[in-house]
C-alpha cells in the first residue's frame, strides 16, 4: 500500500469536523421560501425555489466540484469526474410544499430548538440533500478520487409534478445508477403508482329563493391531506339557524367548525390536520369535515345537492376507495389509498382534486375503470392530471442488499425495507432506489407543520451517504496499485 494511501484521512471523522458548517448550510437554505411560484425568466418555478437552487448550486461551486445547469429547470454538482466506469446519481429536490398556518416556530426560520431544526424542507428535502452534499463533500477533502463519477442531480419541483426533472433529462443522460434521499431508512424498495386527476361535476342554475352555494374552498396541494376549507352560502331568511346548526354539528362531530357573516354571505371555514396525501391516515381532513356539514342543508340547485351528496355517500373520510369503485388491493404493497387535496367549487361548477396511490402490481386504468360507472351515474366527468407508474425491486436485488448493509452496520437497527405510498425521484432512472432520511423511529412531519430534523440525524445521515458513496463508486475502483484495492475506509 502506498504511503499516501496509509495515511488518507477518516472521512467521517471529517463529517464530525464540518458539523457547525453543515447546520449552518442546511439553516440558510431552510430560511428560503422555496414553495412553487409564478415562472419568470430564468426561474421556470418562481423566485424562491430560483433563490435555493442558486444557494445550492452556489455551496457545490464554493468546494470546486463542476456545476452544470438546465436552464434553471434544475442542475448537477459533480464530485469526481467520467473515467469510463459509468456514475452514480445522488437526486435531490429543493421545493418544498405550501406551508400550511398553525407553527410553532416559523416555517422558513430554520430555528433550532432542543438539538432540532424547524422548517419547512428540514425532512423533504433540503436536510437530505445537505447531509449528501456533506457526506460528497467530506469524501473529496479527504483526498478520495471516486472511479465512478458521483454526480448530485438537482431537481426543483419533485412536489408539483417533476416536469423539471423530464427538462433536465432532456439535457443530460442519466446515471447507471442512483440514490435518492427523499424517503424512509433503512430502504425504500417499492413505490405505489401515484395518480392525480379531477372529478368534476357541472352545476345547472339555481331556484329563485332558498339557500344558494357560493362557493367551497380546500386545501393546498393534492399530495397533502387539506387542513382548511371554507365554503360561502347565501340564505335569504339571514344567517342565525345556520349559525347556531354549526355550532351543534361541531359539538356533536367534534369537528373544529366555526362561521361568520361576510357582507351578505354566511362563511363556514373547517380546521383540520395536514399530513403527507401518501399517509392520510395521520391527518385530519378538512374538506371532509364541511362537506359533511353542509349535507345537512337543502341548496336551491338539484345538482350542488347531488355533489355534496356524493362525496358524502362515496368519498368523506374513506381512504381507500372503498365506496367509489377502486378499492384496490395486492399482497405486495395493501391497499390503494385515495386523499383528496383540494377542492374549488363555485356557481357553475364543483371540482375534487384527487391524489391515488395504487398497488405496485397493478395499473392507473384499473383505479379509472373501477370508478367510471359510478362517475357516470352521477354525471361526473374525470379530468386526468398526472400519472407515474410504480417501481419495484425484490429482496434479493444487489443493490438493495448493499445499502441495507451499509444502514445496518452504521444503526444497529434490522428493520426490513420497506414498500411505500409515497414517490421520489427513483421513478425517473434505472437501478434507483430511496434511501433515507427518515428513520424508523422519527415522527413523521413532512408536509405537516412543525417539520422539523434532529441535529444529530442529520450527521449520522451524512455518515451513512458517504459509506454508500464510498461502497459504490470508489471502493469498487481504487486509483493507483493493486494494493490500493485493500485500502481501508477509516
Amino acid at each position: 500500500m502506498s504511503e499516501e494511501m496509509k495515511i488518507i484521512p477518516d472521512y467521517k471523522q471529517r463529517l464530525r469536523e464540518l458539523r457547525e458548517e453543515m447546520t449552518a448550510d442546511l439553516q440558510e437554505l431552510v430560511r428560503i421560501n422555496s414553495v412553487q411560484g409564478k415562472p419568470v425568466d430564468g426561474a421556470p418555478f418562481g423566485t424562491g425555489v430560483r433563490d435555493a437552487y442558486d444557494y445550492m448550486m452556489g455551496l457545490g461551486r464554493r468546494e470546486n466540484f463542476l456545476t452544470e445547469d438546465a436552464d434553471g429547470y434544475g442542475g448537477h454538482i459533480d464530485y469526481g469526474t467520467d473515467s469510463g466506469n459509468g456514475s452514480l446519481g445522488i437526486l435531490v429536490h429543493l421545493d418544498v410544499v405550501p406551508e400550511g398556518e398553525g407553527w410553532t416556530y416559523g416555517p422558513f426560520s430554520g430555528e433550532i430548538v432542543d438539538g432540532e431544526m424547524y422548517g419547512r424542507g428540514t425532512m423533504d428535502d433540503k436536510g437530505p440533500a445537505i447531509s449528501a452534499f456533506y457526506a460528497m463533500k467530506a469524501l473529496h477533502d479527504c483526498g478520495y478520487i471516486p472511479g465512478k463519477r458521483v454526480r448530485m442531480i438537482i431537481g426543483l419541483d419533485e412536489e408539483t409534478g417533476s416536469t423539471g426533472m423530464e427538462y433536465y433529462k432532456q439535457r443530460f443522460d442519466m446515471p447507471d445508477a442512483g440514490l435518492v434521499p427523499d424517503g424512509n431508512f433503512p430502504l425504500v424498495r417499492g413505490e405505489m403508482g401515484i395518480m392525480m386527476f379531477d372529478l368534476v361535476k357541472k352545476f345547472g342554475k339555481p331556484q329563485k329563493g332558498g339557500i344558494q352555494l357560493r362557493k367551497i374552498t380546500g386545501g393546498s396541494a393534492y399530495n397533502m391531506v387539506a387542513d382548511s376549507a371554507c365554503a360561502l352560502i347565501n340564505a335569504p331568511g339571514g344567517y342565525d339557524d345556520i349559525r347556531r346548526e354549526v355550532e351543534e354539528f361541531a359539538k356533536h362531530s367534534q369537528y373544529s367548525l366555526s362561521s361568520r357573516v361576510r357582507g351578505k354571505s354566511l362563511e363556514i371555514k373547517a380546521e383540520g390536520i395536514s399530513a403527507h396525501g401518501a399517509m392520510p391516515w395521520k391527518g385530519k381532513n378538512a374538506i371532509s369535515m364541511l362537506m359533511e356539514f353542509l349535507g345537512t342543508i337543502r341548496f336551491n340547485c338539484d345538482e350542488v345537492n347531488d355533489f355534496v351528496a356524493f362525496y358524502n355517500d362515496h368519498i368523506g373520510f374513506r381512504l381507500h376507495g372503498e365506496r367509489i369503485g377502486c378499492e384496490l388491493e395486492d399482497e405486495v404493497s395493501g391497499k390503494l389509498i385515495f386523499n383528496v387535496g383540494m377542492i374549488d367549487t363555485d356557481k357553475e361548477k364543483g371540482s375534487i382534486c384527487i391524489n391515488v396511490r395504487y398497488p405496485v402490481t397493478l395499473e392507473a386504468e384499473d383505479v379509472y375503470s373501477g370508478m367510471s360507472a359510478l362517475l357516470g351515474e352521477h354525471n361526473i366527468g374525470v379530468v386526468k392530471q398526472n400519472c407515474q407508474e410504480p417501481l419495484y425491486y425484490p429482496e434479493n436485488d444487489p443493490m438493495v442488499q448493499t445499502l441495507l448493509k451499509i444502514y445496518r452496520d452504521n444503526t444497529g437497527d434490522m428493520t426490513e425495507p420497506l414498500i411505500i405510498g409515497g414517490g421520489t425521484y427513483a421513478r425517473e432512472m434505472d437501478n434507483a432506489m430511496a434511501f433515507g432520511a427518515m428513520y424508523p423511529d422519527d415522527v413523521d412531519l413532512m408536509h405537516q407543520k412543525d417539520e422539523r430534523v434532529k441535529l444529530e440525524n442529520v450527521m449520522k445521515t451524512a455518515e451513512i451517504y458517504a459509506d454508500a458513496i464510498y461502497e459504490l463508486a470508489v471502493k469498487p475502483y481504487p486509483v493507483g496499485s493493486e494494493e490500493d484495492e485493500t485500502q481501508d475506509k477509516e
